[in-house]
């Protein structure tokens, strides 16, 4: 591992943020992203860094102060404000209790903020109060793990490290190891370092590139130590290529998501759904296919603050029959239930020890893992599905290094109880839920106007949305663009609904993406103007491949997937009101999109019983979303304003005076109509709900 230290740099963050904050904090910000951005390190909103200095008050006294890494901030991307700032002097006083709980030390901590308004300190503030260096920074690093997590970890870890560095056996994060590390410092001074067993690494300095390259030096240690001494590889007994993997995923995603998913009780959303990420590399396929993977994997984790995202341990899988997917189904559901069963059990043995106010986890796993297939790694949404899935990266790998080195002892169970309902870890986890933040949609002709305005509606309900279209700088765009705002909840996947391979492969690729699909937006569709006389047979049988038989082949893979998933879903077919209301020399599409209206009617009747809703909305008049113009007035505009003597703002107004409410009918109207069904406000299905300010003659009957 090499120092990532450049003065230039430095320069650059005290330019930026010390007018503001002062140079220590933003060189505390410089080190903090440094040792953030390296996995190796720290994972997704682990570890802590401090700072002393001091505060200013509205008296113009200048108090000791500790600026602390706050709860729920990420040293990766940490500003200046993500370190709370905290009565130094105070917090010292503290150390005088014989002991302190997580919840009356979270109070002690909120009670003496320099800002009421600062997030609340780390759970190891007191630590760094209670050590003297000025600047502090604590990883939980691969390698130091690796070494703790072994029976004669300390053993290892001082042989690895040196005379330099304290090495102080577990004690549970919080008041109890802010003790234990301060009086572990004072009886060894002179040190640059402590390792705190099976958690992680401290490192301290007079200047922040002091206690980082400290780090660096200390956990380059710990890899040369491990490379020389864990070379012994595992035996693979089931070998499997990532490609097969990805094959199998494609397919069996669904069926893990659908048994993941939680009931609820409530008839119109009966399951509280996962995403699911998956690790499919060749050496996670190693791990899984050797000989001791089983026994191995299904040891402790190597660190107690991944318990809230990966539960103490995973659920296996033994001898998945991948030529038999019912089999397949119930060797699953099998060991789901094994698994619930036993983690029960567990919250049940430590009952007494469960803090006031803190209520068990619901009893399934996060983590699966599958030999020939992967891992799969839940969370309600792509976020924490995604730090579940890198933390099992880490886990598995350092624990396939070690391996050769002897045996491996994790935490007590009574520890990872502890630590998997601590209330300051449970409070990482609390944030507001939007109504669709665990479900997945995909919507056709997501480049057009009305598909733009629905995708970005559906996002901004928390949903992991799958945009398709044709190929094309119109997708690439949309794609940027959403990404933009809404980040790994969106997926471009180029698809032609005319094409039944093109159909099913997008439902595989969503299925290795986020596990699988519950909403389905049936948008893409293309209009022609001719008159019945004039109409070429050729036009017309387009139009019928894609209004009619990209419906028909929608529905068709959209019911497959439903069942295989098992949890119920959602059909929005965007229909459109000349189903009812049909204009002269519109007749190809009006035919075509009444016969692909009709077998979503039928749909709802056949899909009804796996839990499935199919309902239409039937817009009109739509032009334009933002930027991006509706390719079906792109096609009629031209006639309709030659045929009327008008511009193309004469014709929008045409059609707004024609409406009943004279509205303006926008494509986030029609968006809004699919939210409506998508997060079922009413048991509904088989309906059209009109978005067309009011025509009497389009009027469902």
């Amino acid at each position: 591992m090499k120092s990532l230290w450049s003065d230039a740099e430095a320069e650059r963050y005290v330019a930026q943020y010390g007018p503001r904050f002062g140079e220590d904090l933003a060189l505390r910000t410089y080190t903090s992203r440094l040792l953030g951005a390296e996995d190796r390190l720290v994972l997704h909103g682990g570890g802590n860094t401090s700072v002393k200095g001091h505060h200013t008050n509205v008296l113009g006294q200048s108090l000791p102060a500790l600026f602390v890494k706050a709860s729920g901030h990420d040293i990766a991307t940490i500003r200046p404000e993500g370190h709370s700032g905290v009565n130094l002097e105070y917090l010292k006083t503290l150390r005088a209790l014989p002991d302190l709980s997580d919840q009356a030390m979270a109070d002690e901590f909120r009670t003496h903020l320099f800002d009421p308004r600062a997030a609340t300190p780390s759970i190891e503030t007191l630590a760094h109060a209670f050590l003297p260096a000025k600047f502090i920074d604590h990883t939980h690093a691969d390698a130091i793990l690796a070494l703790t997590n072994l029976a004669d970890g300390e053993k290892r870890a001082r042989e690895a490290l040196g005379e330099e560095v304290i090495v102080l056996g577990y004690v549970r994060p919080g008041f109890r190891l802010a003790k234990a590390a301060a009086e572990a410092f004072e009886a060894h001074p002179g040190k640059r370092g402590m390792v705190w067993a099976r958690h992680g690494l401290v490192t301290w300095g007079a200047n922040p590139r002091e206690a980082y390259e400290a780090t660096i030096e200390f956990v380059t240690r710990a890899e040369s130590y491990l490379a020389k001494h864990a070379s012994k590889p595992l035996i693979v007994t089931r070998p499997t290529s990532p490609g097969d993997a990805q094959r199998r995923l494609g397919q069996i995603a669904p069926l893990v998501r659908g048994l993941l998913a939680q009931p609820t009780g409530d008839a119109d959303r009966p399951y509280r759904r996962v995403i699911l990420h998956a690790l499919t590399s060749q050496e996670v396929l190693d791990f899984l296919g050797s000989e001791r993977g089983k026994e191995i994997a299904l040891s402790p984790p190597l660190c107690s603050d991944h318990l809230i995202r990966t539960k103490a341990w995973p659920l296996w899988i033994a001898t998945p029959d991948y030529g038999d997917l019912e089999k397949l189904k119930g060797q699953i559901s099998q060991a789901i239930q094994e698994y619930s069963t036993e983690y029960q059990a567990y919250v049940g043995r430590h009952a007494a020890r469960m803090p006031s106010g803190l209520a068990p986890f619901d009893s399934l796993p996060r983590v699966v893992l599958m030999p020939g297939l992967g891992a799969l790694c839940g969370g309600k949404d792509a976020r924490a599905a995604r730090i579940a899935r890198d933390i099992t990266a880490h886990t598995l790998a350092v624990k396939a290094q070690i391996a050769p080195l002897g045996a491996y002892q994790g935490l007590s169970e009574e520890d990872l109880f502890d630590m998997e309902y601590h209330t300051l870890q449970h409070a990482k986890l609390r944030a507001d839920e939007l109504p669709l933040s665990s479900e997945v949609a995909i919507v056709t002709g997501a480049a057009g106007a009305i598909g733009s305005a629905i995708s970005q509606e559906l996002l901004e309900q928390g949903c992991h949305v799958a945009v398709t279209d044709l190929p094309g700088d119109a997708l690439t765009s949309l794609d940027e663009e959403l990404r933009t705002h809404f980040g790994e909840r969106v997926l471009s996947v180029p698809l032609d609904v005319t094409q039944a391979d093109s159909v099913s492969s997008a439902f595989e690729t969503i299925s290795r993406t986020w596990g699988g699909v519950d909403l389905v937006v049936i948008n893409a569709g293309a209009a022609m103007v001719s008159s019945l006389e004039e109409m070429s047979l050729e036009g017309f049988q387009r139009l019928e491949r894609i209004n009619t038989e990209g419906t028909l082949l929608m529905l068709r893979e959209a019911a497959r997937h439903f069942r295989m998933q098992g949890t119920g879903g959602d059909i929005v077919l965007v229909s459109t009101k000349n189903v009812f209301a049909p204009g002269a020399k519109f007749g190809a599409y009006s035919a075509t999109k009444v016969a692909a209206h009709q077998l979503a009617r039928i749909a709802s009747q056949e899909f009804a019983e796996m839990g499935v809703r199919v309902n239409m909305v039937s817009p009109d008049a739509v032009f334009s979303h933002g930027s991006r113009k509706s390719g079906l007035w792109a096609e009629v505009g031209p006639d309709r304003m030659r045929a009327r003597g008008l511009d193309e703002k004469g014709l929008e107004e045409y059609y707004r005076q024609r409406n009943l409410l004279k509205a303006t009918v926008t494509a986030r109207h029609v968006a809004k109509a699919v939210l409506f069904f998508a997060t079922r406000q009413t048991p509904t299905t088989g309906a059209t709900l009109p978005v067309d300010g009011g025509l009497p003659d389009a009027t469902p009957r």
